[in-house]
């Protein structure tokens, strides 16, 4: 009789510590952000951000590709596409010519 009162107890015990070890779900939310992207030729480009890509700064670079992108808040930069022999590199510049980060 002792055994089985034991043997009740502990499946007692194991029953509560499994319902314990149930993990909780997390509740992660999505963040969307979209952005509106045009492609641009690169001698369209505003004479601030030619002026920039022509300085001392981008000796050598040519633009291959350049969008104007406009952010969800509305704000816009240039996400020119630059190559230089055989590098590749990205810069995104504002239209006054300003480096975006």
């Amino acid at each position: 009789m002792k055994k089985l009162i034991m043997s009740a107890v502990a499946l007692t015990l194991i029953s509560f510590a499994t319902v314990q070890a149930t993990p909780i779900a997390e509740n992660k939310a999505a963040l969307t952000v979209t952005q509106d992207k045009v492609s641009v030729k690169p001698e369209d480009l505003p004479a601030a951000v030619k002026a920039t890509i022509n300085s001392d700064a981008f000796a050598g670079w040519k633009v291959v590709e350049a969008f104007l992108v406009t952010a969800d808040d509305k704000t816009q930069y240039y996400d020119l596409s630059v190559k230089k022999g055989k590098e590749n590199a990205r810069v995104k510049l504002d239209k006054n010519g300003k480096n975006v980060e």
